[in-house]
């Protein structure tokens, strides 16, 4: 029997492929055989994860310096990625900000800067990547939402829950405009995550989260590993004909929609 959820022989580029999330998806492509292609803005960042998954598989990706938010570093990162891999099978967008504050204190900076990222970024990557996509038959696009695109969350949430919204109806619009291409568009949405980036805050805020995490069902937050097993299916064959989607690992938290 075949593995449908085989990776040898993809090339991927992963942005954010240095956070938390990204560098999950990014060890478990690898470990199912892609050539992988890691991004962010942080040169040092993406070293340090490129040497952490040599580590735990192996093998090796390659580490590009972009800034999402700005078009023709997008643009250079794709010529330069198709210069090196000839083509791009598979993208996921795993970059992300978040800022909390009170919706009449939220920062008009902080909001932009969120939004540049969270939203700018993602469309950005999407079409630059997807460009190259189309002339070559097809490929898979995974964009990282949240739960929060869809439920709203405790005070300070305005701006991310905003932004994922707008990824998730990207993700929708995209899969629309570009299925007759052969392009599948889908994203996932976990629940909490204790990321790096996660971590500090869910100590410094132990009582808020305890009270949160009474809405999942499962009774715990999610795993970096909980997000690798819907990724790998959306970037296989296994999903070819499932675009437009939203996948939650949230342990159950949208059963109360």
């Amino acid at each position: 029997m075949s593995d449908r959820f085989c990776l040898a022989g993809k090339n991927a580029v992963v942005i954010g492929g240095a956070g938390g999330l990204g560098q999950g998806i990014t060890t478990g492509f690898v470990e199912a055989g892609a050539n992988v292609v890691i991004a962010s803005r942080h040169l040092d960042n993406l070293q340090r994860a490129a040497r952490e998954i040599e580590a735990a598989t192996g093998d090796t990706v390659t580490v590009h310096q972009v800034d999402c938010r700005i078009e023709q570093t997008v643009k250079d990162l794709v010529a330069t990625v198709e210069a090196e891999m000839s083509q791009v099978d598979i993208l996921v967008n795993a970059q992300g900000v978040n800022y909390k504050a009170s919706a009449l204190e939220f920062s008009m900076e902080e909001w932009d800067d969120l939004f540049a990222t969270n939203v700018r970024g993602v469309m950005l990557c999407c079409r630059a990547f997807a460009a190259g996509m189309i002339k070559n038959g097809g490929g898979k696009i995974i964009n990282l939402s949240s739960v929060r695109g869809r439920r709203a969350g405790l005070g300070g949430n305005s701006g991310y829950c905003a932004s994922k919204g707008a990824v998730d109806m990207i993700t929708r619009q995209l899969a629309r405009e570009w299925a007759e291409y052969g392009v599948n568009v889908n994203a996932i949405g976990p629940i909490i995550t204790p990321t790096p980036m996660m971590a500090q805050r869910m100590k410094d805020e132990a009582s808020r989260y305890e009270r949160m995490l009474g809405n999942v069902p499962m009774g715990r937050w999610g795993r970096v590993d909980d997000i690798v097993g819907p990724a790998l299916f959306l970037a296989s064959s296994a999903s070819d004909f499932v675009t437009g989607s939203i996948l939650y690992p949230d342990g159950g938290s949208m059963a109360f929609l």
